[in-house]
């Protein structure tokens, strides 16, 4: 705008104008900081909403009052009105919620930094519903339907109420009641709101498939508990990394039925019996017999041993006999062809199991090979073969599941099998460390107990006492040990109902 006088020379009257616009102008703008994160500037006219900064953020909140500040703190950039409530009463809260969808505003519950997030937000006009401590610009309103329309009423006549927005962000929450406040402004400030109880996506179905179909829209997590693993899991469904089967998890509404043994050695188990085109006949054989008892995938399965407990030491006098990758390949590239599972079985001898593992780096990189270990074949120094059984330390197993756990993240795989082989309690020393923490992993003891149905029994129940939770378990009929052979009908009777249902 240009400001002239005679002679296009300014006029005193006119610059005096001009500088009282400038000044009204000054006043409008203002800049806002929180403790989270610097604010932009907030420009009178412009949207009150934010687009997170960040493609994943998670709100590092251990309460609902604190997901509703870090949520209003991400979505909002000011509000003339804000609407606050008790953090104890769901009542208030619910009525709330009502008149922030109304005004299209953030709600807060009431909390030791609510009070800096109103400053922050610039509102003129709080609503403070039921038993909240007094906060400036408040108006108290009484926990009832009629007080709250009133309210709501006589806000909309002093200030604007926002047009609705859709805001490209994503929001989850492990609950919807519990943070209805980060919720409802989460929803008023345009964003999609998905359900996640166990803070992980990939067993929630409609918030993974919402996900991957928005694949390049930035996600804001409510809570601590999405901390530790969102990053991975998140990367798991947007690239759609599933199982055999389908889903995501591995044992999640699935079960796992297996041939056990080596390639071309019958002595070492039934899937040594035939070549590797008869075993993916078999395999589906065998697992069809367990999917007429169930709606869920039954997934027939692999469990090659690769390496074998040998009563030679060999030339490295480990007493392990290494199969190649070459001699396995095949074997994993017709199982996942054929829609299959493999789990990669080691008898380390005097080696040791992460030394092992870290063998089959290649083929465990493959998403549908997972891993077991063998304790009764982990020899001391001083230990050969069938001379006793084997053990391992919580340590060493520790420490390969953590290998294979960094190994599956790194690579945004599916969850992969951890399988730990027992039949006495001293196999696996000091258990009841066993890390079961894993996102990455699906851990699971498998009882390998023989002999007649009551002493299989009794070593089912003994291995399954004292466990961690977080535990999958197996159970192994033997073809020519078990006296007789369980059928398939009574093995899927057994309680708790096996994971992985192995045959040797």
């Amino acid at each position: 705008m240009s400001v002239t006088g005679h002679g296009n020379r300014p006029t005193v009257l006119t610059l005096m104008a001009a500088a009282c616009a400038l000044l009204v102008v000054g006043a409008s703008v203002g800049f806002t900081s929180s403790t989270d994160d610097a604010r932009e500037p907030v420009r009178r006219g412009a949207s009150p909403f934010a687009t997170p900064a960040k493609a994943l953020d998670v709100v590092p909140a251990s309460s609902p009052v604190g997901s509703a500040l870090g949520t209003s703190r991400r979505l909002y950039r000011s509000a003339p009105v804000v609407v606050v409530a008790p953090s104890a009463d769901p009542a208030a809260q619910g009525l709330a919620a009502r008149a922030a969808e109304q005004l299209r505003a953030p709600m807060l519950l009431d909390g030791p930094d609510t009070a800096e997030e109103i400053a922050r937000l610039q509102a003129r006009r709080v609503l403070a519903v039921g038993a909240v401590r007094k906060l400036s610009d408040s108006v108290a309103v009484g926990a009832t339907s009629s007080a709250v329309d009133a309210a709501v009423e006589s806000a909309r006549r002093a200030h604007r109420v926002p047009s609705p927005q859709a805001n490209d962000v994503i929001v989850l929450t492990r609950s919807v009641t519990a943070n209805l406040a980060a919720v409802t402004t989460a929803r008023n400030a345009g964003a999609t709101v998905l359900p996640v109880p166990d803070a992980d996506p990939r067993s929630a179905p409609r918030a993974a498939q919402v996900l991957r179909d928005r694949p390049r829209t930035p996600v804001i997590a409510l809570g601590t508990p999405f901390a530790r693993s969102l990053g991975y899991t998140l990367s798991v469904v947007r690239d759609g990394a599933t199982q055999p089967g389908g889903g995501y998890l591995l044992f999640r509404n699935r079960h796992l039925v297996a041939l056990y043994g080596h390639p071309g050695s019958a002595a070492l188990g039934v899937l040594g019996e035939q070549g590797v085109t008869k075993s993916v006949r078999r395999a589906k054989v065998v697992a069809s017999r367990y999917a007429r008892y169930t709606d869920r995938p039954v997934v027939p399965t692999f469990e090659l041993i690769a390496t074998i407990a040998s009563a030679g030491a060999g030339r490295d006098k480990d007493y392990s006999a290494e199969a190649s990758v070459k001699t396995l390949r095949p074997w994993v590239d017709a199982a996942r062809k054929a829609g299959m599972y493999v789990i990669l079985d080691l008898q380390p001898g005097r080696s040791d199991f992460l030394k092992q593992a870290k063998r089959y780096r290649s083929l465990l990189r493959e998403p549908h090979v997972g891993l077991a270990l063998d304790p009764e074949w982990r020899l001391k120094k001083e230990q050969k073969p069938l001379q006793q059984i084997g053990s391992v330390s919580i340590g060493e197993v520790n420490r390969t599941s953590d290998w294979l756990a960094r190994l599956t993240r790194k690579y945004r795989l599916p969850q992969k099998a951890f399988v730990l082989h027992q039949f006495s309690t001293s196999m696996i020393r000091n258990r009841s460390r066993l890390v079961t923490t894993h996102p990455e992993l699906a851990t699971v003891v498998h009882v390998d107990g023989q002999g007649t149905q009551g002493e299989k029994m009794g070593t089912w129940k003994a291995i399954r006492r004292g466990l961690p939770d977080g535990v999958a378990f197996g159970w192994k009929n033997f073809y020519d040990e078990d006296k007789p052979i369980r059928s398939p009908r009574k093995t899927w009777a057994v309680r708790p109902r096996p994971d992985l249902i192995t045959y040797q």
